[in-house]
């Protein structure tokens, strides 16, 4: 049950991937599992080859696997495969945002879009032929070199224009709205 080993690999995969919590990841290894189950019972011969090929033609639609791929090469996939096809990867690895967790709000926040379609989903599943055309569905500058540091104003020194800016506002809500 206490796997030390465990969580901490579940941990590391869950900061690398900016996941907000350990569930996305388990859904990523029940999807692996199911996966193999599925393979194994083509290999086996309890299921279909028609299976195996729409299992092969699924995962190389998202880019998980290539389209050469054989039955014995879906049994090597694992979690991290699945995790680097979500949006939110995909958002960091273009460049549209400096870290995951900045990927990840960027699409809760409904900045970017897929083939002009908004996603708020980060852990929509990219098709590679939608990968190119994953871009901001509203204008966004991730230029954050010109923002001011917040400093606090050293003893008797002068106070700020944002120091000031509640006592104006409280004069203007004193004067009548008719002048």
């Amino acid at each position: 049950m206490w796997n030390r080993q465990r969580i901490d690999s579940e941990h590391a995969l869950k900061e690398k991937y900016g996941l907000r919590n350990l569930r996305e990841l388990w859904k990523a290894t029940t999807e692996v599992s199911t996966i193999r189950k599925n393979v194994r019972e083509v290999l086996s011969g309890r299921a279909t080859e028609r299976v195996g090929t729409s299992i092969i033609g699924r995962l190389s639609r998202y880019g998980i696997v290539r389209d050469t791929a054989t039955l014995d090469d879906l049994l090597s996939v694992n979690p991290e495969a699945i995790l680097e096809r979500r949006l939110q990867s995909v958002v960091f690895k273009k460049g549209l945002s400096k870290s995951m967790k900045q990927a990840r709000q960027l699409i809760t926040h409904g900045f970017i879009a897929v083939s002009g379609r908004r996603v708020s989903a980060p852990g929509y599943l990219v098709p590679r032929i939608e990968e190119e055309a994953i871009a901001y569905y509203k204008p966004f500058n991730i230029d954050h070199s010109n923002t001011e540091a917040a400093t606090v104003p050293a003893a008797g020194a002068a106070p700020t224009a944002k120091a000031e800016a509640p006592a104006a506002k409280q004069v203007q809500a004193e004067q009548p709205k008719g002048e």
